[in-house]
C-alpha cells in the first residue's frame, strides 16, 4: 500500500500546464520493477507525464472531441483509475493513475500495484487505490484551504511546506493519513495520555464533550425515455460521512450499516484507510460482475480509529428495482415558434411523500428567448426565467394523495434575441431535469441506528445519525423527439446540460463533447475525476442484470 510518484500541476485554459511539485519514491519504484518483471514501465520525467495526463483528462485539444488513444472502443474506461499511455520511443502505459481536478489545480499519484501486471486485479481489491485517493483529497484540502478556493499566494506558501508535510503523512511512499486543512508540519500535538503513542497522521487530540455524528447520503441517477422500445436507466450510490469528537489517542469506534430483510446487498464498497479490520466478503460484491445471489447482505460493520476531521467512512452502490419518480415528457410543435408541453410525474409508492424540495427544470435550447407562456400545473407553482428560456416547476414538499402531478400548456418564442444554445438539444430533442431531496430515506433501505454505533472511550458520547436521498443526474427525455439512446450509450454532464458519449469510448455524438466522470455533477474541464465518497458506477446497459431495468407498467407511459 504505497505510492510510486506524486504530482501537483496547475493548468489554465489555453495553456499547456505546469508541474509545480513532484515527488518520487525510489524504494517503492524498485518494488514496482521487481513485481513488473519484463512488463515493468518506468515513471518518466515530469515532462513525459504532463501532456499524456492532460490529454487523458480532456484538458488538451479542446477542438478534438475524439482522440484514438483515449476514446477507442477497445479501451473501456475504468474510473477512477486512469490508464496513462506514455509518448516516445519506449511507450508503455502507467496504471492505475489517480487524479483529482479542482479549478486550475490537478493532483495526481501513481499507487503501487502489489500484483503481477497481467491479468490486472480488480480495483476494489487494491488497498493502495483507496489510500491514494484519500491522500489526494487530503492534499487538496491542505493546498486549497478551508474555503476550497485556489489562491496563488496561499498555494505557493503551502507548496513550500509540502515536502515536510509528506514526510509526516507519507513517509517512504506509504500514506499514513491525510493532512488537516491548514495544518502545519511544525505544529506540535498535545501530549498523549497514558502509554499509547500518538500516530503521525493524527495532528491533534480532541478535548471536550464527546460527540459522534454519522450521516448516510444516497444519490440516485436516472435516464427515462417514456417508450417501451427503449430501456430506462437508473442507479444508486451512497456514502457514509463521520465526524468523531472523542477523547483519547486512538479511540475505537464501530459503525454498523443495516439493510431490510428484502434489501439488495451493497456493492462496490470502498472504505477509508482508518478502518482497522474488515470482513473480506464485504468487498467481493461488484456491480460489473454477474450476481449469483450469494453476496453478503449485512449487517456491515466498520471498526475504525477516527481522525480528528470529518471523513468519508465508506461508499457503496446498490441496485433497486424502480426509480423513485417516474416521468413522461411530450413536446410537440404546433406552429412556427410555438410548442405544446405535457409533463406527468408519478411518485413511486415505496418512497416517502415528504420532500425538502422537489423541482423540475424544463430548458428550451436553440429557440430564441421565451415569449408567451400559457402553462398550468396541477400542483405547486411555475416560475419563468425568460432570459434563460427556462421553466422551473416547483412541485413543493409533497405530492397530492394520488402521488401524480401534471403540467400542460403552450410556450412561444420571440426571435428578437437569441436564447441559450446546445449542440445536442435541437428540434424536438429535449429533456426535463429533476432536483429533489428526501430526508430520512434511502432507496436501498440502508440505515445507521444510533444504538448500533459503539464507541470505546472514557466518556460516553452523544451520538447522532441521519440519512437522505438526493437526486443527481435525473433526466426525463421528450418521448416525441429523438432521444440520445443507442446500444452502449451513456450520459455525461457539462455545465450546460447532458453530453452524450459511448460507453466503450467511441466518439461523442455531438461536437464539443468530452469524456467525463459519472460519479456526480461536474462542470466541463473542471470536475474531479473522482469524487471522494462517490464511487462511479457507469450506466452500462449490460453491466449487470439490474443496473438497467425495464420500466414497470405505468399509466404515465404513452
Amino acid at each position: 500500500m504505497s505510492i510510486r510518484s506524486l504530482w501537483i500541476i496547475t493548468h489554465e485554459k489555453g495553456q499547456s500546464g505546469t508541474v509545480r511539485f513532484s515527488k518520487r519514491y525510489p524504494t517503492v519504484e524498485w518494488r514496482a520493477k521487481s513485481l513488473g518483471g519484463t512488463q515493468y514501465v518506468a515513471v518518466p520525467e515530469d515532462s513525459g507525464i504532463l501532456h499524456p495526463l492532460l490529454t487523458e483528462l480532456g484538458l488538451t485539444d479542446p477542438d478534438k472531441s475524439f482522440i484514438v488513444s483515449r476514446d477507442d472502443c477497445a479501451r473501456p474506461q475504468r474510473s477512477p483509475a486512469l490508464e496513462l499511455h506514455l509518448e516516445g520511443r519506449d511507450g508503455g502505459a502507467l496504471w492505475p493513475m489517480l487524479a483529482i481536478v479542482q479549478g486550475g489545480l490537478i493532483l495526481a499519484c501513481l499507487p503501487l500495484v502489489e500484483a503481477p501486471p497481467e491479468p490486472r486485479p480488480p480495483l476494489p481489491s487494491l488497498a493502495s487505490v483507496s489510500q491514494g485517493l484519500s491522500l489526494l483529497t487530503g492534499l487538496q484540502s491542505f493546498l486549497c484551504g478551508a474555503g476550497g478556493k485556489l489562491e496563488a499566494e496561499a498555494l505557493a506558501s503551502r507548496l513550500a511546506l509540502l515536502p515536510s508535510v509528506l514526510l509526516q503523512v507519507c513517509p517512504l511512499g506509504t500514506p499514513l493519513d491525510t493532512p488537516q486543512v491548514g495544518s502545519s508540519p511544525a505544529a506540535t500535538a498535545a501530549t498523549p495520555v497514558g502509554t499509547q503513542k500518538q500516530p503521525a497522521w493524527k495532528a491533534g487530540l480532541h478535548r471536550g464533550r464527546a460527540v459522534v455524528s454519522v450521516a448516510l447520503s444516497e444519490m440516485v441517477r436516472s435516464m427515462q425515455y417514456g417508450s417501451r422500445s427503449r430501456q430506462d436507466l437508473w442507479d444508486v450510490y451512497g456514502s457514509v460521512t463521520c465526524k468523531c469528537e472523542v477523547e483519547g489517542v486512538l479511540p475505537n469506534v464501530t459503525v454498523t450499516l443495516s439493510l431490510p430483510p428484502n434489501g439488495s446487498p451493497l456493492q462496490d464498497i470502498l472504505v477509508h484507510p482508518c478502518v482497522t479490520s474488515l470482513d473480506a466478503s464485504l468487498l467481493t460484491a461488484t456491480s460489473v460482475d454477474e450476481s449469483d445471489g450469494s453476496a453478503f447482505s449485512g449487517p456491515y460493520k466498520f471498526p475504525f480509529s477516527p481522525p480528528v476531521e470529518p471523513f468519508n467512512l465508506c461508499s457503496y452502490t446498490s441496485q433497486v428495482p424502480v426509480p423513485p419518480i417516474l416521468g413522461s415528457y411530450q413536446l410537440k410543435e404546433e406552429e412556427e415558434g410555438q410548442l405544446r408541453v405535457t409533463v406527468s410525474l408519478k411518485l413511486h409508492e415505496s418512497v416517502r411523500n415528504s420532500f425538502e424540495y422537489c423541482e423540475a427544470h424544463l430548458p428550451f435550447f436553440n429557440r430564441g428567448q421565451l415569449g408567451n407562456v400559457d402553462v398550468k400545473v396541477s400542483s405547486g407553482q411555475l416560475e419563468v426565467t425568460r432570459e434563460k428560456s427556462l421553466l422551473v416547476w416547483v412541485v413543493g414538499q409533497k405530492f397530492p394523495r394520488s402521488r401524480e402531478v401534471s403540467l400542460g400548456g403552450t410556450v412561444s418564442f420571440s426571435g428578437q434575441s437569441s436564447g441559450p444554445t446546445d449542440p445536442l438539444c435541437t428540434g424536438l430533442t429535449a429533456y426535463i431535469k429533476l432536483y429533489f431531496r428526501v430526508p430520512d430515506l434511502t432507496l436501498s433501505g440502508c440505515s445507521v441506528d444510533q444504538h448500533s454505533v459503539q464507541v470505546y472511550s472514557t466518556a460516553k458520547p452523544r451520538i447522532t445519525t441521519s440519512r437522505e436521498l438526493v437526486s443527481a443526474e435525473y433526466y426525463i427525455w421528450n418521448s416525441t423527439g429523438d432521444a440520445p439512446v443507442s446500444s452502449g450509450l451513456i450520459l455525461q454532464t457539462s455545465d450546460q446540460g447532458p453530453v452524450v458519449g459511448w460507453s466503450q469510448g467511441l466518439p461523442a455524438k455531438s461536437s464539443g463533447c468530452e469524456r467525463g466522470d459519472l460519479s456526480g455533477p461536474r462542470q466541463r474541464h473542471n470536475g474531479p475525476v473522482w469524487r471522494t465518497g462517490r464511487p462511479p458506477r457507469p450506466l452500462y446497459p449490460h453491466s449487470s442484470p439490474l443496473s438497467v431495468s425495464q420500466r414497470p407498467a405505468s399509466p404515465l407511459q404513452t
